[in-house]
């Protein structure tokens, strides 16, 4: 009796992703991406194909993303692809940075060899590096364009693909080619050039908490962690739900490294040459990453609702060929009446599923699909004057049942309270009890020796052994020194490791 009542509770307790997060949270994560439809492999080794409903909510991130970056006065841009080598070059460490992660095309054309088989046919002059990243390039076109402090500052942005060989590969978060938006500014003053760097990270985390309801630490990058060539490197950090760091994005302040690099130069007020300051800063797919491990459940995909392609999913229930108009034009009326109403400065999204499948093929594509409302609507509720519908985050996905008009009425109250309960869940992981303080070697063995450890804060002076130590005693890397208003500590203490030095506070954390 007792094996039959586990049996039953295991059936009703199965979840429509298994591993469940608790059993197996790297393969939960890539079957969320499978269930949800969102990616999947390419041919390329560690490239994906990202479907339509991953593409939808990349497009609503770039388009939300490309209308706040044009408002504080950037433009866009399109640079090639491809990179002469000894562009890259000019700076040295920038390129030893991204030596090993580069790919290049060294020849223009293929032919038949002896055996009937395409290989390659003419060696390229010059070979051609796949774009990194694109601070060398810019920096031409930055060349070219300024001449006077009258050119400056010069704001620009780029939408494009980046390809980087890395040896190991996840969907959204670490893959050969990705998606993102890289931008590049010059300034005539360090000061104004700081500034901007640090606007852009503030842009940054109000996209991700204003729209992805993802709780984000800034702050500024350790030495050993900044980026290839910067002067200074700022990160955006989500912690995730198996309680690992991920960086979302970052802004570096350049300082005239690439400007000296690319002779970017401009005659100031007082007719003399100077060397500008530059800045970049960008996000990519891997904001997709970060949404899921930050929202999914054990069912799939939860999307908040300022940034799913769709806020209602509406199935109408045909169970006779005879209704079939009446109950469309039912639905569509309910359709066109949403689209009237408006949540966070948009129209509704709402889509009506026609699609012949069984409904319950359709409920559980669209909760895996993470749709914020789904609705479903037969005979009975057209009669009734009824909607059917259930909030993808109600427990066990429960069915309520409402006149259509306060249904109408209520879906934004809905939708924000969705938006504000996601993020106030997601925020809890920043609290004192899940990010510590930690003062004392023991303890950071005591902390670090848990199975699932969370991120913990320290006192830290750089230092590349002790760091280098960290990372290999510990699996845990510094991931910033956080602004001094994200956690309620004293910005310095006695360094870890180093007693007689004044340390920075420092979040350290397993990552991604």
């Amino acid at each position: 009796m007792v094996v039959y009542s586990h049996f039953l509770s295991q059936i009703f307790m199965r979840t429509a992703i298994q591993p469940t997060r608790a059993t197996d949270y790297p393969q939960w994560y890539q079957e969320v991406i499978i269930a949800a439809d969102l990616a999947q492999v390419s041919p390329v080794r560690g490239c994906m194909i990202i479907n339509p409903w991953g593409y939808a909510i990349w497009e609503r991130i770039q388009r939300i993303l490309d209308d706040e970056i044009k408002r504080k006065g950037h433009e866009n841009i399109y640079c090639p692809l491809l990179i002469p080598l000894s562009h890259i070059e000019r700076e040295a460490e920038h390129i030893d940075g991204f030596a090993k992660e580069c790919a290049v095309v060294t020849h223009t054309k293929l032919k038949k060899g002896d055996n009937g088989e395409l290989v390659p046919a003419s060696a390229l002059e010059e070979p051609l590096v796949i774009r990194p990243t694109s601070e060398m390039v810019i920096g031409d076109v930055f060349a070219q364009r300024i001449q006077s402090h009258r050119d400056l500052p010069l704001l620009m942005n780029q939408w494009a693909n980046i390809m980087r060989w890395e040896m190991r590969t996840r969907m959204f978060l670490r893959t050969s080619e990705f998606l993102w938006q890289e931008g590049h500014t010059a300034h005539a003053s360090e000061e104004e050039a700081h500034d901007h760097t640090r606007e852009m990270l503030a842009c940054y985390k109000d996209f991700c908490e204003d729209r992805l309801a993802i709780p984000i630490i800034t702050g500024q990058k350790s030495k050993n962690e900044k980026f290839p060539g910067a002067v200074e490197t700022y990160t955006i950090e989500g912690i995730m739900q198996d309680k690992k760091a991920l960086q979302m994005g970052t802004s570096h302040y350049l300082g005239q490294t690439f400007a000296k690099s690319c002779e970017i130069q401009f005659q100031d007020a007082d007719e003399q040459r100077q060397y500008v300051h530059t800045t970049s800063w960008g996000v990519t797919t891997r904001l997709i990453g970060g949404l899921i491990m930050t929202h999914a459940d054990d069912d799939g995909l939860i999307c908040p609702p300022r940034i799913t392609p769709y806020h209602i999913v509406i199935i109408p229930i045909i169970r006779d060929e005879a209704d079939r108009k009446q109950l469309l034009d039912y639905c569509k009326a309910i359709q066109e009446a949403l689209e009237k109403a408006h949540y966070h400065h948009e129209k509704l999204r709402v889509m009506i599923d026609t699609k012949d499948r069984k409904p319950s093929e359709k409920k559980w594509h669209w909760v895996k699909k993470g749709v914020p409302i789904r609705c479903e609507i037969g005979m009975k509720e057209h009669h009734n004057d009824q909607v059917c519908y259930s909030l993808r985050v109600s427990p066990g996905h429960k069915k309520e049942y409402i006149a259509k008009e306060t249904f109408i009425d209520q879906v934004t109250t809905w939708l924000e309270k969705m938006h504000t309960d996601l993020f106030a869940q997601a925020n809890k992981r920043l609290s004192p009890s899940e990010c510590p303080i930690i003062l004392t070697e023991s303890a950071l063995d005591q902390h670090f020796s848990k199975s699932n450890p969370s991120p913990a804060l320290i006192y830290w002076s750089d230092d590349d052994a002790r760091e280098n130590r960290l990372q290999e005693q510990y699996k845990v890397s510094i991931r910033c020194y956080p602004d001094p208003e994200i956690f309620d500590q004293p910005q310095q203490g006695q360094a870890l490791f180093n007693p007689s030095a004044k340390g920075r506070l420092a979040l350290i954390s397993k990552a991604y």
